[in-house]
């Protein structure tokens, strides 16, 4: 499927000419072309988007050139933020309120998915979050959303981390599901793609790995709510909305078209993410049905952050900044 250019003046007035009804084009659309639109993402779901938007030329309407690049831990990504290198970007939505509340000028425009955390295993009695009392789980980012995620959900139900389990911490995803394979632990968290992967690796060493335990639906019961994890979403810093911010509204409906067309399509644009993610396009292919991407703006989607935010925020609130972010933090 090719991908459909955002409507211009020029197409809209043809098509205005031949009495055919479209939208009024937005403000947006008298923005001044970027030279160079430089979008950045972990290796995970989401970033299959921003990757299929880019290849697909998604954004030759916005800039002469766009690129995706891919930051590998969240201290590579707050040191981009930091720097100014990375102006736009999928962020863990609450690293985004924790900066934004300390002070730094980050602002969250959508959300890219609702949920793509899992746990695995090969022991088909684990099937729910109390079944892991007296296991060895391998865990990674620690302190970061998927660990303060986990780390809520077994509260909830009554297990303390360190006296009802074994945790080995891991650096990622990755290395989580690696410690699975090799008999190391008996359980691992993982987030897509790493999950798919442990799957099928499995699969080809003779073992049966399957995603015991659904973070996003155990999220649900928790909370009552529906199961959704707004877990990362595109974030932008202040100097990216100074020097162009008339151009965020057409990034984002190009984002909102990609993410139409992964799903859609993923077999082709897992072939499109497959290089800059630096994974094989028939594992990103598998994982994209299971990452539940999405394109929802901020404001629409407040209510399932906060309500997110407020369960994994600690004490005093002490892991998004002391409270949760105003207005201003949501485009």
């Amino acid at each position: 499927m090719s991908f459909k250019p955002l409507l211009t003046r020029r197409n809209a007035l043809s098509l205005l000419a031949a009495g055919v009804a479209v939208p009024l084009l937005p403000a947006a659309a008298q923005a001044e072309t970027i030279g160079t639109l430089s979008l950045f993402g972990p290796p995970a779901g989401p970033s299959v988007t921003l990757a299929n938007a880019v290849a697909n030329g998604g954004f030759q309407e916005i800039a002469d050139e766009a690129t995706f690049s891919v930051w590998r831990n969240p201290d590579e990504l707050r040191a981009g933020l930091t720097s100014g290198e990375i102006g736009l970007s999928v962020v863990p939505v609450q690293a985004a309120a924790n900066l934004y509340n300390r002070g730094f000028p980050i602002r969250l425009a959508n959300v890219m998915t609702n949920g793509l955390l899992y746990v695995i295993s090969e022991d088909e009695t684990i099937g729910s979050v109390p079944d892991l009392k007296g296991r060895r789980v391998a865990v990674p980012f620690r302190g970061d959303t998927p660990e303060i995620i986990f780390t809520q959900l077994l509260a909830h139900n009554g297990l303390d981390p360190e006296a009802d389990l074994d945790i080995a911490y891991a650096g990622t995803p990755i290395e989580a599901m690696q410690l699975l394979l090799a008999g190391q632990v008996d359980a691992a968290l993982t987030a897509e793609p790493s999950t798919t992967a442990g799957i099928l690796r499995g699969r080809k060493a003779g073992k049966t790995v399957t995603r015991v335990i659904d973070l996003q639906a155990a999220w649900g019961q928790m909370t009552g709510a529906a199961p959704v994890l707004p877990q990362a979403g595109l974030a932008v810093t202040q100097g990216f909305l100074e020097a162009h911010g008339t151009s965020l509204p057409d990034v984002l409906t190009v984002l909102r078209i990609a993410t139409a067309e992964v799903l859609a399509t993923p077999s082709q644009a897992a072939t499109h993410a497959s290089k800059p993610l630096g994974l094989p396009a028939p594992l990103l292919a598998a994982s994209i049905p299971h990452s539940n991407l999405v394109a929802r703006p901020a404001r629409e989607a407040r209510a399932d952050i906060e309500r997110m935010l407020e369960a994994m925020a600690g004490e005093n609130k002490a892991r998004i900044g002391g409270k949760l972010p105003d207005d201003g933090f949501y485009l």
